[in-house]
């Protein structure tokens, strides 16, 4: 979790191009659209479960939560929506590993937090969920619930063989869900700390994808959702990005960068 170690994917990535290290596992979450020069992914495996969790100190559910109740979460797109589901929710930054936070909980600092599920089912902690966010109440951000590979560009012996073993590993229509939220992310900005929602995935034949973006406050969205096949995801994805902006999305997103503070 960068939040947790700022500048520790810049140092990891670092040690890759410096060939201290050869590989580097990412949340595909938290791995910035723009990979520095000389690096790309080598895989991405098989994708877990995209959604929120909800873990309260009583077991209450996001609409059984009391009036004003706090919520940690110090991830904007959260924030966001879940201010636009229940306004009256105090939003409050919360920092530390996963045990940490749940302790947080558990002393009645935070009425309730917010984690992806796929890290508490990775911990083996599912049974401390409360409610699972649907999508359409929460959506995931790019990249949830992935795990990446990342290497260096294969320019030598070495490194063309680990592309192999790598390709191994990667999960193909996990890799295009992936990509596609993230050329969503990178066409709006390319931060990773955004109020932006987005969630692709093949379903029933078809290639799905939805995304929103909120004001900070979650007074405002836009939404967009496009269907269509497989092999046109990077067009799905341009159609998206263009009808968020003509929706208005860059004025929501510039001010939610003013609101905390942006420059």
């Amino acid at each position: 979790d960068p939040a947790l170690a700022p500048g520790l994917a810049d140092k990891i990535e670092a040690a890759l191009l410096e060939n201290r290290v050869d590989l580097a596992v990412h949340s595909m979450k938290d791995l910035p659209t723009t990979l520095p020069e000389g690096l790309v992914i080598g895989a991405v495996g098989r994708r877990e479960d995209v959604r929120d969790a909800l873990i309260s100190r009583e077991g209450l559910t996001l609409d059984a939560l009391p009036l004003g109740a706090r919520v940690g979460t110090s991830s904007l797109r959260r924030q966001a929506q879940l201010r636009n589901r229940r306004p009256d929710l105090q939003m409050a930054d919360v920092r530390g590993n996963v045990d940490t936070r749940l302790g947080k909980v558990e002393r009645g600092e935070y009425d309730a937090i917010i984690l992806a599920k796929a890290g508490l089912d990775r911990l083996g902690l599912s049974k401390v969920i409360s409610e699972v966010l649907a999508p359409e109440v929460c959506l995931p951000a790019a990249g949830q619930g992935a795990i990446g590979i990342e290497m260096r560009v294969p320019a030598n012996d070495f490194d063309r063989e680990l592309a192999v073993v790598l390709g191994q590993l990667n999960h193909t229509p996990s890799r295009l869900s992936v990509e596609t939220e993230r050329a969503v992310l990178a066409g709006l900005s390319g931060g990773c700390d955004l109020p932006l929602g987005v969630w692709a995935r093949e379903e029933s034949g078809d290639f799905l994808l939805n995304a929103c973006v909120l004001s900070a406050d979650g007074t405002e969205s836009v939404r967009v959702r496009r269907a269509g096949v497989a092999g046109d995801a990077e067009a799905i994805a341009r159609a998206v990005t263009a009808e968020l902006r003509s929706q208005g999305a860059d004025r929501l997103l510039d001010l939610g960068d003013r609101s905390h503070g942006a420059p």
